[in-house]
């Protein structure tokens, strides 16, 4: 089979509603024309619009992840002054009423203070408690001579030596560096000017 060209705009006239005169026809076809290029062109600004405010994000510093944070917190607000959250709410909160007025509930909350009052009260909780402060006091005392200790033996001689020593070879390696560096970019190798990057990105 071969592709036949269709005329389309032929095709269409063709085929007239029933109910419609030619002259209806043409002008209802103008003012599709009309909204479709309208259509075209809000899409062109919207899409301007869009990249505008990109850039105006940008430039504050705004991240996607702002935005979505943003998103987030207001669908959240949404929810939260929904009819069906705030009936259910309220609802809970009835039904909390009721359960923390019951007398089921208030037994149980009244038997569970007094074992939290005889628990700390007892002798083996107040040792407890007396062992645990002192493990903390030593724990401490313990840190404190460490860090002195420390601050000490930073400012021995041994120390001051070793930290020169390091220092030395650090710019020993550092300074190799930047000459090799200054070598492959200077064919002169003569460092005055700084390196320049000609990569193609």
């Amino acid at each position: 089979m071969t592709d036949v060209p269709v005329d389309s705009a032929a095709a269409a006239r063709t085929a007239v509603p029933e109910g419609l005169t030619l002259a209806e026809e043409e002008e209802l076809r103008s003012e599709l024309a009309k909204v479709e290029e309208e259509i075209g062109t809000l899409r062109q600004v919207l899409a301007a619009k869009e990249r505008h405010c990109g850039e105006l994000k940008r430039k504050l510093g705004l991240t996607p992840l702002d935005g979505l944070k943003q998103n987030l917190s207001k669908s959240w607000h949404d929810v939260q002054v929904s009819n069906a959250y705030v009936k259910t709410s309220e609802k809970l909160g009835e039904w909390n009423d009721k359960v923390t007025q019951s007398d089921l509930y208030l037994s149980a909350s009244s038997t569970l203070e007094d074992w939290n009052e005889k628990l700390t009260q007892s002798e083996a909780y107040k040792k407890t408690q007396e062992t645990l402060s002192q493990a903390g006091q030593k724990t401490s005392a313990a840190l404190c001579r460490f860090c002195r200790k420390l601050g000490d033996m930073r400012n021995s001689a041994t120390f001051k030596s070793f930290e020169d020593r390091v220092g030395t070879i650090k710019s020993r390696v550092v300074g190799s560096r930047e000459n090799s560096t200054d070598s492959l970019h200077s064919p002169s190798g003569a460092g005055d000017k700084p390196p320049q990057d000609n990569a193609p990105f």
